[in-house]
């Protein structure tokens, strides 16, 4: 395997050449977030002279391990995580100025890695003529938990530290990806779910604008965003679990990994269950970096005007029904329970009851809760979202269908995360059992569609079809096109008109 060695603005690092890409593994972006670092923004890194090694993924983020729901990381786990991994097409020359991708991993703000074998960038930059990146941010109590409210002038702790993290990623990537071969003026940022969430906050944050002209969010929790209240009790919850009182969160450098990974889990856990619909560690609206809620800035066209593909599965909540999970309110009881937690915090809010909402779908009462989970979830702020920032840059609406034999049989059909493998050109491989039951010539058909609208997209801003496919127009709220990607793609007009008009105006701020 030939190297491939490039100067960064950190020092010089050795990556590979497999003959169709050349890649780089593992290259440090900020400094270890270690000691008196942790919990706090990342800091630039030191400066290196020798070649270091880029062939080898660097450490996933410590995380819980779930056992509905195991991920090979591709990596072992170190709060030392802070690592870019980059892939280029093998002809790619230091200047090229290629457009450049850069993933964000998903896992509900606690589990994933950039080093995932699902995320391997070699289908996409070998065939797209394009530069993949992908980052790892730091989750979990790690990244999401607000400790900002406990610091003094001694020891200040910053909010929203795995935001942070991307922010200092995507700098990272702005100031360096051009010895690469990419373009710093032309950055995409994608990404799925938590991921995805995270693209959609990053819409919402000033310290973004720059860093990217185009941006993809695949099924983002854009609601899930929450003030500093709630994320002062999640804090406080999370201390009482290692024993510490407010007056000695310093304490919280000395903790081991393994006590901070078992308090994480236990009240990522127990949230949900508490207050259905919630989730444990999230993005804080914390007045600095974020100073309101992505999808109310949406609505009132402040979102960075970047034009933005953004869409959603067409059976999200099958995921969670299926590994059990609750993260999503997929029982009857659940979802009251989450309708009278939002009736008691805004009584002024004129909510429909469930049962009217109930009436809208259709299929056996089990079913319709899982439905509406979907769009409690998923589908109805990716469409309040698209309404909004449609009035100041291009939106791009879609919502995947697809699904394979197997995922058919399972019943779990277009569930959450089920397009990733099509995105990344990874069906088949070793860690996904999409084609396990067959419909590989279909599936693989569905894959290129997709990765040729993404890199097109990516490329000049306009995400046209491979030749012959239809076209997808822009999004707006008089025609309300969506790409409904199936066995065929189509275009369908108020494709959620139904949802829309069961759950109604008022719901926009449910969150």
């Amino acid at each position: 395997m030939a190297t491939e060695v490039v100067e960064t603005g950190y020092g010089p690092v050795r990556g590979g050449d497999d003959g169709r890409v050349k890649f780089w593994k593992g290259i440090r972006y900020a400094a270890p977030p270690l000691g008196d670092l942790r919990f706090r923004a990342p800091e630039p890194p030191q400066r290196w002279t020798e070649v270091a090694d880029a062939t080898e993924y660097g450490p996933a983020c410590p995380q819980p391990v779930v056992p509905r729901m195991p991920l090979d990381l591709g990596a072992p786990l170190g709060e030392d995580c802070l690592r870019v991994n980059i892939w280029a097409p093998a002809d790619v020359q230091p200047g090229a100025g290629k457009p450049v991708m850069v993933w964000l991993h998903g896992g509900a703000y606690v589990l994933g890695s950039g080093s995932q074998p699902l995320y391997d960038g070699r289908a996409l930059a070998g065939t797209g003529d394009v530069i993949v990146v992908t980052l790892n941010y730091r989750i979990g109590a790690l990244g999401f938990l607000d400790l900002s409210s406990f610091g003094t002038w001694q020891r200040p702790f910053e909010s929203n530290i795995g935001l942070r993290d991307v922010l200092a990623g995507l700098a990272w990537v702005r100031d360096n990806i051009a010895a690469f071969g990419g373009d710093p003026a032309n950055v995409t940022v994608f990404g799925e779910s938590a991921g995805a969430g995270l693209v959609t906050t990053l819409l919402a944050c000033p310290a973004a604008e720059g860093l990217f002209v185009r941006a993809i969010a695949q099924s983002s929790p854009a609601t899930s965003v929450y003030d500093r209240e709630r994320g002062r009790r999640v804090a406080s919850t999370f201390l009482e679990k290692l024993g510490i009182g407010a007056s000695d969160v310093r304490k919280l450098t000395e903790v081991s990994t393994d006590a901070l990974v078992t308090a994480t889990q236990e009240v990522f856990n127990e949230v949900p269950v508490r207050n259905p619909g919630t989730l444990a560690f999230v993005p804080i609206v914390d007045g600095d970096l974020l100073r309101d809620y992505p999808v109310k800035l949406a609505q009132e066209g402040r979102l960075l005007p970047v034009p933005l593909i953004i869409g959603t599965n067409r059976n999200e909540a099958a995921l969670f029904k299926l590994m059990r999970s609750p993260l999503m309110p997929i029982t009857p009881r659940a979802i009251t329970s989450m309708f009278d937690q939002i009736a008691a915090e805004q009584p002024d809010l004129q909510l429909p009851t469930v049962d009217e909402i109930g009436s809208a779908y259709t299929g056996r009462h089990k079913s319709r809760v899982v439905s509406m989970a979907t769009d409690i979830g998923f589908r109805l702020p990716t469409m309040w979202l698209a309404q909004g920032h449609s009035a100041v840059a291009p939106v791009y609406l879609y919502r995947f269908d697809y699904s394979t034999p197997l995922f058919k049989l399972l019943l779990v059909r277009a569930a959450h995360a089920t397009e990733l493998p099509y995105v990344w050109g990874t069906l088949g491989g070793p860690q996904d059992v999409t084609l396990k039951l067959g419909g590989a010539r279909i599936a693989t058909a569905v894959s290129r569609r997709m990765q040729t609208r993404w890199i097109n997209f990516a490329t000049a801003g306009e995400p046209a079809g491979p030749a012959g496919e239809v076209r997808w127009p822009r999004y707006d709220e008089t025609h309300r096109a969506c790409l409904v990607i199936d066995k065929v793609d189509t275009i369908v007009h108020d494709v959620d008109a139904r949802i829309r008009d069961a759950w109604g105006a008022e719901m926009v701020s449910f969150r």
